[in-house]
């Protein structure tokens, strides 16, 4: 298992772990940044990623096994630990370790001493520069991406694996060793090492959580000598040239040929200054983290450099006990201390330079200045980026100035496009715009006009068909509340329960069928209009509700306990007497007087004669557009037969019925006979039907004939059959198609009962 993961889901296209790795070891693949191990150095800087998407792998579980297995486990302290456990004494986390169940306790820091040796017969045989390798990202950063500098790498072990080791080689095979650490990479190298001297390698917070799952406080044991052999200086190995120190290599101000540097600048610019053969020096002692091992990627993060430093000293000039046995005192079990390396680097492809240009061209990048160099990408420059894209390991969409740019673009063509929406949706609303010139609505469309700035309730009453959410549109359009939406709900086409649903949204599980969290409309139109077609017909619970909300101007969704806050102008509107309702109980006095602050009454269509004409022109030139068919205008005695006839459908009635005329009319105009028969009935029973009968052609009057003898057959045949049309249209000689087509153009309904047809 690698030593660090990573959650997709987590992952948020931030680059953040791209920007902060050194040897950019991350893959990006479809916005999702993956971990490249064979060229990652296990330094941790992609563990500070703001989302959390990348994190070690817990190897808790593995060490509570091999301490449950009966096999003794021993403990090895890093050289920073007093750094980290600072809120105790030493002697009290050796106590606590061993409650664990841990056999043994030792310090790491008698590594360093154990390869101090063999460092010094290092240099003194050396015949050119050699780099030290106690540091395993060091090592992992020469094998991976300076392969030229593998032979200069210090022969030598880290102290680390020194430790496994020496514990192995005493013990016997069969010993765990678990070593403690704030050393990620020291997880990537006991996997890269051959001899298992290290079985696990576990950070301090690690430690900190078995502490806390087995309930064990360090601070109230009592304390407990370290096992092994005192490290004496070996303790300073993690401090800034502590390693030399332990070495025994003595250093001046001017020295050139001893380099000691820390942090992952200096080492990457040495590192390069080798290969590139700059600098020849003949030792060079590398640390990757700033600061040194104290300051390692799972280090205290709370604490200064210098105090940790002061911990450091101050534990290695106390006086620990150490309970040492005889075994770790002979010097013929030290262990072999040799370490051999090997080239690891991953042989990419070099882009040429048509490649190159390939994929700036791709970026909009077509000449030097339109590199911006800009890092967002997490590369140091636009062409480091290409190169990254062409080996695999980035995407083209990782370009955040492209990305800008296309969002730009994009955003000019969706502003044209809103506005073209915008154009239409203000042509459809001229065509909805409230029609007629009568006193009735005359009164109506000053009273929308007083009322649409303010933000008060509105009740709209009126027969169906007359207008109501069409008044409620103008109301919006003409309110401060236009630039917001408005929300429609008609409370009769619901059930109860789907209806409160739709109104106040519900919470998931909260009914079968809630899969997922839903808004309400009252939260959807949040700083707008809410219109509430009949609701006449809302059940009482609903109107306690509607109740709470013009109240408090809060909802709370089905299933949920908490309020949400919202300012939404309500118009309501019903075809309903409220006040009966009020007298008789099916709707609440409370909730009515809070409805009823402003009231329009939509005067029905029979009221409204003298606006017909300029209705019909309105909804003929609606049919028109519609249709896609030439239709000049509409005939004077149709005009009047619509103004006498009582509209008991109102607005909707009519503009279904000029419609209607308007598939049936041959010559360009709609004419009396293109009308539903009971039209024609009601202009004949006028008193100016003579009159007006005598203008006619002899064409128009032979039809209205013709018209009128075809119906009369027809009711004859439907009363010798008893409404059977199937046999009055054999009667007839004509097929059942054809018969009902004659019965749709007369306007003739059959009620499926013996002797009974109306019309």
């Amino acid at each position: 298992m690698e030593p660090i993961v990573t959650y997709k889901e987590r992952c948020r296209r931030c680059y953040s772990c791209v920007r902060s790795c050194p040897v950019k070891a991350i893959k990006v693949d479809g916005g999702f940044a993956q971990i490249v191990y064979d060229r990652c150095i296990g330094c941790g800087n992609c563990l500070n990623c703001p989302q959390h998407a990348k994190v070690v792998v817990d190897r808790m579980a593995r060490t509570q096994e091999m301490l449950a297995s009966g096999s003794p486990v021993v403990a090895v302290l890093g050289c920073s630990f007093p750094a980290f456990f600072h809120a105790f004494l030493p002697g009290q986390l050796v106590a606590a370790l061993k409650s664990l169940g841990f056999s043994e306790v030792h310090e790491g820091a008698y590594g360093a001493r154990m390869i101090a040796d063999s460092y010094r017969n290092a240099l003194q045989s050396a015949d050119r520069p050699l780099i030290s390798s106690h540091c395993s990202a060091v090592v992992d950063l020469i094998e991976r991406h300076y392969p030229t500098l593998v032979p200069n790498i210090m022969p030598v072990v880290s102290p680390m694996i020194a430790m496994g080791r020496s514990i192995k080689n005493i013990l016997g095979e069969e010993t765990r060793v678990v070593y403690v650490s704030t050393c990620i990479a020291a997880k990537f190298e006991i996997q890269g090492e051959s001899s298992g001297a290290i079985d696990v390698v576990l950070t301090y917070q690690e430690i900190e959580k078995l502490f806390k799952n087995r309930g064990i406080t360090p601070a109230s044991l009592t304390e407990m000598p370290f096992d092994g052999v005192d490290p004496g200086a070996g303790r300073l190995f993690t401090l800034t040239n502590g390693p030399l120190k332990v070495f025994g290599i003595e250093t001046d101000f001017q020295d050139n040929e001893t380099i000691s540097a820390e942090g992952e600048t200096h080492t990457i610019g040495i590192i390069r200054d080798l290969a590139a053969g700059r600098i020849s020096p003949a030792f060079v002692d590398l640390r990757f983290c700033d600061g040194g091992c104290v300051d390692g990627p799972a280090r205290d993060k709370g604490l200064n450099h210098f105090f940790k430093r002061k911990l450091i000293v101050c534990h290695n000039n106390s006086k620990l006990p150490y309970d040492t046995a005889a075994h770790y005192l002979s010097t013929t079990l030290l262990p072999d201390l040799s370490r051999s390396y090997s080239d690891k680097s991953l042989k990419l492809a070099s882009p040429g330079k048509d490649d190159i240009k390939r994929i700036l061209q791709s970026t909009n990048k077509f000449t030097q200045g339109d590199e911006l160099n800009c890092r967002a990408c997490g590369y140091s420059s636009c062409r480091e980026h290409a190169v990254a894209v062409f080996q695999g390991f980035a995407d083209i969409e990782m370009c955040l100035p492209h990305n800008m740019q296309m969002i730009e673009e994009e955003r000019g063509r969706l502003k044209q496009k809103c506005e073209l929406v915008q154009r239409e949706l203000d042509r459809q609303a001229g065509d909805d715009m409230i029609v007629g010139s009568d006193p009735g609505i005359s009164d109506v469309m000053e009273l929308i006009r007083q009322v649409a700035p303010t933000p008060t309730t509105v009740l709209i009453s009126g027969e169906t068909g007359t207008g109501k959410e069409l008044t409620a549109r103008s109301i919006h359009r003409q309110s401060q509340r236009n630039d917001k939406p408005l929300m429609t709900v008609n409370c009769t086409t619901l059930t109860d329960s789907l209806l409160e649903s739709e109104l106040f949204g519900h919470k998931k599980g909260s009914f079968t069928g809630a899969i997922a969290d839903k808004k309400g409309l009252f939260e959807a139109a949040n700083g707008g209009t809410i219109f509430l077609d009949e609701i006449g017909d809302i059940t009482p619970k609903l109107q306690a509700e509607l109740l709470r909300i013009l109240d408090l101007g809060e909802v709370r969704p089905v299933g949920s306990v908490a309020a949400k806050k919202v300012d939404v102008r309500l118009i309501a509107a019903t075809n309903k007497d409220l006040e009966l309702g009020v007298r008789e109980g099916w709707f609440r006095e409370d909730l009515y007087y809070r409805l009823n602050v402003f009231c329009i009454a939509l005067p029905p269509l029979r009221m409204r004669a003298e606006s017909v004409p300029e209705l019909a022109r309105h909804f003929l030139d609606k049919a028109r557009k519609k249709l896609n068919k030439t239709i000049a205008g509409i005939e004077d005695r149709a005009v009047k037969a619509m103004q006498l006839y009582p509209w008991p459908g109102n607005i909707r009635e009519m503009q279904n019925v000029i419609e209607r005329s308007a598939v049936l009319a041959k010559d360009g105009i709609i004419r009396l006979e293109n009308l539903p028969t009971v039209f024609i009935d009601t202009y004949e029973s006028s008193p100016d039907a003579d009159v007006s009968r005598r203008r006619v052609s002899f064409k128009a009057e032979r039809e209205l004939q013709v018209v009128r003898t075809e119906k009369n057959i027809m009711m004859r045949y439907l009363e010798e059959t008893n409404g059977n049309v199937a046999k009055a249209a054999r009667l007839a000689n004509l097929t059942r198609r054809t018969f009902y087509r004659l019965l749709e153009k007369h306007n003739i309904t059959v009620v499926r009962r013996p002797k009974s047809i109306t019309v």
